[in-house]
């Protein structure tokens, strides 16, 4: 394949939503875990591509379906609450608490749509933006990852962000090594079995995307 990094387009969602299921358990395929396997998209990937589409960017091979994705959020804060207005209710009514048996992956991602994670003040206070990023497979190993968060982190200096964060498993040992070889630290481990990563960025304070 010849790969290479462009913006998304609104007729890669389904393709980026097979990236997505296929990444979903700690970087490892997810196929077959989940009764409804949209789930993880619902949560992880679709609502950055309704609100964020400017922030999102694609590895593909020309017009072939994209092999992975970057997504962020400009304002965290400002994202966290446009999700509860125009995201979340509608999910919570599709997705009924106890729609799915616990313990199942399905029971765990539908109480993530109710109870959704807030992130930590003093986190947003220095690092308000944060992303997402999943390749496949064959996107891996070829610099296409730094080169979706450089791309992206011009976008968010660009547009006034000072520090962006990202959550990743902890037993996703591979992807933590690489957040540090571009220049992230590690702020801490959340519940959840999730480790947070910062990094600081050069610009002007940032502008909230969301207003009201």
């Amino acid at each position: 394949m010849s790969l290479d990094i462009r913006p998304y387009a609104p007729g890669d969602a389904a393709a980026l939503m097979g990236v997505c299921l296929q990444t979903g358990a700690a970087g490892e395929d997810a196929t077959g875990m989940l009764e409804e396997p949209d789930l993880l998209s619902q949560i992880w990937l679709l609502p950055y591509l309704a609100l964020e589409p400017d922030l999102a960017s694609v590895v593909a091979d020309g017009d072939a379906p994209p092999v992975g994705y970057v997504l962020g959020a400009l304002d965290s804060r400002a994202f966290e609450a446009a999700c509860e207005r125009d995201v979340w209710p509608a999910l919570r009514a599709r997705y009924e608490l106890g729609a799915f048996p616990a313990p199942s992956f399905d029971a765990q991602l539908v109480r993530l749509i109710h109870h959704p994670p807030v992130a930590e003040a003093e986190l947003v206070a220095g690092f308000p933006s944060h992303l997402h990023i999943d390749l496949l497979p064959e996107a891996q190993g070829g610099g296409f990852g730094r080169r979706l968060i450089d791309r992206l982190v011009e976008q968010l200096t660009a547009a006034g962000s000072t520090g962006i964060h990202l959550h990743t498993s902890v037993r996703n040992t591979k992807s933590a090594a690489f957040y540090r070889r571009l220049g992230f630290d590690e702020w801490g481990t959340a519940g959840g079995g999730t480790v947070t990563f910062v990094r600081r960025l050069r610009s002007a304070p940032h502008r909230a995307r969301f207003p009201g």
